[in-house]
């Protein structure tokens, strides 16, 4: 009977990551074979090479270079701001908290990655883009900035999360006998927490680009939607705002509809490079 149940438990595992995927494999499918439909007339180098949008003009003007830096400069903003506040979190929570305080912080983390995008891009759009306009007399608050502090407050539960569970499991392990040697708990956080949690933090910078480079709602409503080249203070696009923007627009099998299918598998690309050459630092930090 239980070898049974085992057998049953096994088949309805394999079964649903068979079925994960396959919808990958779909979405992945179906994306690259709208995205043909534009490559055949516009080649890729030149879509992602030209500095020039507008959907309006001849296919010559539909190339997204300034999006794709607008996606890549808003991610890195943020996950810059974010990193050394979520790990700090993560290192305070697994060293220098226990009990209620814990349990209450982590719930205080778990909510904020639950909170809908568009209530962060109406907060950051009310309070951060006028803030902005006001404080320092900038001609629009929306800018490259703006997006990525919104990213990195949404980017800090994955990084908070990932790295305070593996941090845990260090403290507990070596706690007792550094207490024994008589070393002190900030010198154990410098030399043994932080080194052997480097593929957790790797981790958590994965997560979080991606949640980065995905994010679409609160993101578009702080950058100013420009298709123009990304500058720190100025306005910007990104890849999932301009599909967000156009594609209810865009006639159903127009160039400008499967361009917006194209901009979709270029992130995709973007995303698989960036977790191949962060999966490439972690083997090395294996061996």
């Amino acid at each position: 009977m239980k070898k049974l149940k085992e057998k049953i438990f096994r088949f309805i595992i394999t079964t649903l990551t068979l079925i994960s995927l396959l919808l990958l494999a779909f979405i992945v499918i179906f994306i690259f074979k709208e995205s043909v439909v534009f490559f055949k007339e516009v080649p890729i180098l030149k879509f992602i090479s030209g500095k020039t949008w507008n959907p309006l003009d001849s296919p010559d003007k539909l190339s997204i270079l300034p999006i794709i830096l607008g996606t890549i400069y808003v991610s890195l903003v943020g996950i810059i701001i974010a990193l050394p506040i979520g790990v700090g979190s993560a290192v305070v929570l697994s060293s220098y908290t226990d009990g209620k305080i814990k349990r209450l912080i982590r719930g205080i983390v778990d909510i904020l990655a639950g909170i809908p995008s568009v209530v962060y891009g109406f907060i950051g759009l009310l309070v951060l883009v006028k803030f902005f306009e006001i404080r320092f007399s900038f001609p629009s608050g929306e800018s490259v900035l703006a997006g990525g502090i919104i990213l990195s407050i949404m980017m800090l539960p994955y990084i908070i999360s990932t790295c305070d569970e593996s941090m845990e499991k260090i403290y507990e392990e070596h706690f007792q006998y550094s207490s024994a040697l008589g070393v002190s708990k900030s010198y154990m956080i410098r030399k043994i927490i932080l080194p052997e949690s480097r593929r957790s933090i790797l981790a958590a910078i994965v997560l979080a680009l991606g949640r980065g480079m995905g994010e679409t709602m609160a993101v578009m409503m702080v950058i100013g939607n420009s298709p123009i080249m990304p500058k720190l203070f100025k306005k910007c696009q990104t890849i999932p705002s301009l599909i967000a923007l156009e594609m209810g627009m865009a006639e159903v099998g127009s160039l400008h509809y499967h361009s917006l299918f194209a901009s979709g598998f270029i992130l995709m690309i973007m995303l698989l490079i960036i977790n191949i050459i962060l999966y490439s630092i972690k083997r090395s930090m294996d061996i």
